[in-house]
């Protein structure tokens, strides 16, 4: 049945129309209408203030809902993950399975991509976080498990995203840790890349580049500092016009006046919001295990005894205030970087990341002050 979505102002992706509803059938948007009538349709009227958006898309999930990938490889907790990001926003995510032995990053890739098969699901590929990463700089991830590929993983990862169609697999590596010749296997069978974790030179890092890596997981996080003789990965990041970097806005992992550096050194449209979400988010959990270690919760930080950090406290509905609270962006742009940036760095800016006619009807609704009142996915309604 056709539905019009009335009542509520319209974000296109672009700017915000008044006067307007949206008309959605089979999943889809059919139409962008001035006023609130259609032949046919279902009319849906929406709170006075508030605005539909497209659906937030996150590329960086480890977790959700008391659930965490690498914990529990199974199709259940992909779904959990998903709809407990729902609940902020997120209509679209890569569940991220972070280093670990082999065999449960197969079981967590055949889990995530039989959750994508279902309609509805929200899962739009899968990423791995490693573990082609730098010791020196691997964080919170088990160094038992971090080392270079193989053969018969460059194999293995070639073949992966025939099993997503529709879909996309992101490959986060050290650039120091895998050869050119790998990284252009890898891009030419459609593997996304991002350089994370690493302690790479700047000519290193443009030379991996060159080859195919194509964005930076979590920009600053798990790099050297920028330094005047020696830029590094992050100074290569930030220089590279083609490429895509995440962000994590928690006013936690990464100073505000450092991501105002990375807004004004960026293209328009090359930084986009993560969330790097573990286990807790939607939960009441004040800790977690993390490779048998206990993760703590404290004062919107989840970290380790020691006070390393272990992923983020952390939904998308919050980076984008905070994009407007902490770095004083505009609310248009800030809804940009969460849903049309990450749809144009996976490739599917053509059917997600706007309100359009012929765009999957994922869209989220926000109130004045940003915060979630429910979603549509494939045009489906969900409250938060």
């Amino acid at each position: 049945m056709r539905q019009l979505l009335t009542g509520a102002r319209l974000f296109t992706g672009e700017t915000v129309l008044d006067g307007h509803a949206l008309l959605v059938e089979d999943g889809k948007i059919v139409d962008l209408i001035p006023g609130a009538s259609a032949p046919q349709a279902r009319i849906v009227p929406l709170p006075a203030g508030s605005l539909i958006a497209p659906g937030f898309i996150d590329t960086q999930v480890n977790g959700g809902g008391g659930a965490l990938l690498n914990d529990t490889p199974t199709v259940d907790a992909v779904r959990t993950i998903a709809a407990a990001h729902r609940r902020y926003g997120t209509t679209g995510l890569l569940p991220t399975f972070i280093t670990d032995a082999s065999d449960k990053m197969h079981a967590a890739a055949a889990a995530v991509c039989e959750a994508a098969r279902s309609a509805g699901s929200g899962v739009l590929g899968l990423h791995l976080e490693g573990p082609f990463l730098a010791q020196e700089r691997r964080g919170v991830h088990s160094p038992a498990f971090v080392r270079p590929p193989t053969a018969s993983d460059i194999a293995y990862l070639t073949e992966l995203p025939n099993e997503f169609p529709g879909g996309r697999v992101l490959l986060s590596l050290a650039p120091e840790t895998v050869a050119d010749a790998d990284i252009r296997t890898l891009a030419a069978a459609n593997v996304l890349l991002a350089g994370a974790h690493s302690a790479a030179s700047y000519a290193r890092t443009v030379e991996a580049v060159r080859a195919g890596i194509s964005g930076f997981t979590h920009l600053f996080n798990a790099m050297p500092p920028i330094a005047n003789r020696e830029p590094g990965i992050a100074g290569a990041a930030l220089t590279s016009a083609e490429t895509w970097c995440g962000i994590i806005v928690d006013g936690i992992h990464v100073h505000p006046a450092a991501l105002t550096l990375a807004l004004a050194a960026k293209p328009r449209g090359k930084l986009m919001l993560v969330t790097d979400a573990m286990t807790p988010l939607g939960t009441d959990a004040t800790s977690f295990q993390l490779y048998g270690a206990t993760i703590h919760r404290r004062d919107g930080r989840l970290v380790t005894e020691d006070g390393t950090l272990a992923g983020a406290d952390l939904d998308m509905a919050q980076a984008v205030r905070n994009c407007i609270g902490l770095l004083g962006l505009p609310r248009e742009e800030a809804l940009r970087m969460a849903s049309l940036y990450p749809a144009e760095f996976l490739g599917m800016a053509d059917r997600r990341g706007r309100l359009a006619a012929g765009y999957q009807a994922d869209l989220t609704l926000l109130d004045p002050s940003n915060h979630v009142l429910g979603t549509w996915v494939a045009g489906e309604w969900r409250a938060s």
